[in-house]
């Protein structure tokens, strides 16, 4: 059995104002990269900005993150990075913005390699990356990966390095300037790290502790995912605690199938990627069996999969095209790291029964 976090990760409301000389002490001069629009308009690039101004750093603002980072972006970043003279990297935002910051500071720690080296599997010597996640679902903050668009290869892929943020400053607060679109769809990705860490063939006794008290926490707040209420500042601690547990889950099992066929519904078809992983949740616990899913269940709150079936179908019952389908399950029959990580037996047929009820154009 093996575990290691070796993130420095705090949760608090001002989390970047209160570990600002932390977050500066992690070089001498700061590349930011994010968005366009949501770090600004929830208040978390002013908070990192004033902390860096606080401790004298300087920094390079790279806020040309799309949705779903493409490597082609990332080498954009890296050249903007090294231009500047940055020795450190500070990812804020959702996944996109987290994970794009580990590539490139891996890439700005080895200025003479290209995108080839993401993708050749070796250690994750990177220049130091901060993260501040501003959604409740990626859980990049406590893992080592970043997943990126392969255009050539239309897909979005993991890289082959291990790359772990040196510091994470979790603040709830700007969870509150999320569309509750974002909300349900990150939260649904954080969710679908908890099941597909737990049923999975590297899950251990801590990884699945993790898992456990993730939906819990989960659990408490899926009532205002589901729009029955506002949510609360507790829901918002709750979602981002979630995601960060299911997050360090992962960073041991890795994901397992209903990822794998995701990446494709999001290429294809733009689909949000937690809307897209949650398409394949109640057919994944289904094929696990029962004895596998009821500890899932209950710990989120819901009686049995029908009840779970009930609560994700309306928020995540999407069109898929008969092409995407099918790309996606040759896809999935090929993706040994997905399979392997599958703790039953996968075939075709079971891939096509994971799109059940949605409908195929």
């Amino acid at each position: 059995m093996y575990f290691y976090i070796p993130t420095k990760i705090y949760q608090q409301d001002g989390c970047v104002r209160a570990h600002g000389q932390e977050l500066a002490a992690l070089g001498s001069r700061a590349l930011i990269v994010t968005g366009k629009h949501s770090s600004r308009k929830n208040g978390s690039l002013s908070d990192v900005v004033s902390a860096l101004e606080a401790h004298g750093i300087p920094f390079l603002i790279f806020d040309d993150i799309e949705e779903n980072p493409s490597v082609e972006t990332v080498i954009k970043a890296k050249e903007a990075g090294l231009s500047f003279g940055a020795d450190f990297v500070i990812g804020i935002g959702g996944g996109s913005p987290m994970d794009a910051s580990k590539s490139i500071a891996l890439l700005m720690k080895h200025p003479e390699e290209t995108a080839d080296f993401l993708y050749a599997r070796g250690d994750g010597d990177s220049l130091p990356v901060a993260a501040v996640p501003t959604t409740c679902g990626t859980g990049s903050e406590a893992t080592p990966w970043s997943i990126l668009t392969r255009h050539e290869l239309k897909i979005k892929q993991g890289i082959a390095r291990p790359v772990f943020p040196s510091l994470a400053l979790c603040d709830p607060g700007y969870l509150a300037f999320a569309p509750h679109s974002v909300l349900v769809s990150t939260a649904i990705d954080a969710f679908s790290h908890c099941v597909e860490s737990y049923i999975n063939a590297n899950a251990t006794p801590y990884s699945r502790m993790l898992c456990l008290q993730s939906l819990r926490l989960w659990g408490e707040a899926k009532g205002a995912l589901a729009g029955n209420r506002a949510p609360s500042p507790q829901d918002f601690s709750n979602l981002m605690c979630a995601s960060t547990l299911a997050g360090m889950a992962i960073s041991h099992t890795s994901t397992s199938l209903p990822h794998g066929l995701s990446y494709y519904l999001t290429y294809d078809d733009s689909i949000p990627h937690g809307l897209a992983v949650g398409v394949f949740q109640v057919p994944y616990l289904a094929a696990a069996g029962s004895q596998a899913a009821a500890p899932l269940l209950t710990a989120a709150g819901f009686a049995d999969l029908g009840a779970l079936a009930a609560f994700l179908t309306p928020l995540t019952k999407q069109d898929i095209p008969q092409a995407t389908r099918e790309r996606a399950i040759r896809g999935m029959m090929g993706n040994e790291s997905k399979l392997k990580n599958c703790p039953f037996a996968v075939s075709e047929k079971l891939l096509e029964g994971f799109f059940g009820e949605n409908e195929t154009l």
